[in-house]
């Protein structure tokens, strides 16, 4: 069944010289305007601070296929996750000294690559233990440093999901066959 436009739409792309997934960069630069609005407002409503963690996050997990956009989503929270749980045991072992961060971080690195084994955004595992340990050492407390750290990770976990819900809605509402 017609959707009513389409014929006009597939007319007027044809006479440019465009196919379908020519116009998967303009659903995504949507895609993100869209994710940074809502980020944006919902942190700024939140009193949350500085936004741009889930900004970052948020484009980071924006895709103009869903299901790519499922599969980073995934990805992103599987390695968040194995960032902050070893950025937080690193902390309460150690304690927040310098020395630790280097230690902390390629021990992320070996549990994500070799134990976790979630290939896309493995980079994010590291990146999150990071955060959680820098943030704990430039206060030299573990626990304003988790604390701080923590709602860091929680910024980057809604941009994430920003990203994937917007990424969703905009696949129903505006269809590119993918080839």
């Amino acid at each position: 069944m017609d959707r009513p436009g389409v014929r006009q739409a597939e007319a007027l792309m044809k006479r440019f010289g465009l196919s379908p997934t020519d116009l998967l960069g303009m659903r995504f630069a949507i895609n993100v305007a869209l994710g940074t609005a809502i980020v944006w407002v919902v942190l700024r409503a939140l009193q949350a601070g500085n936004p741009i963690w889930a900004i970052a996050s948020m484009i980071a997990a924006s895709e103009p296929q869903p299901q790519e956009a499922r599969r980073m989503f995934t990805a992103r929270l599987v390695n968040v996750a194995v960032g902050s749980v070893a950025g937080v045991l690193f902390l309460f072992a150690a304690g927040p000294h310098d020395w630790i961060l280097p230690l902390a971080l390629a021990a992320t690195v070996l549990v994500s690559s070799y134990v976790v084994r979630v290939k896309t955004m493995w980079r994010q595992a590291p990146i999150t233990a990071a955060i959680v340990i820098a943030s704990a050492v430039t206060s030299q407390s573990a626990a304003i440093g988790v604390t701080y750290g923590l709602q860091r990770v929680a910024e980057v976990v809604f941009g994430c999901l920003v990203g994937l819900i917007v990424s969703l809605v905009m696949s129903r509402v505006w269809l590119i066959p993918v080839r």
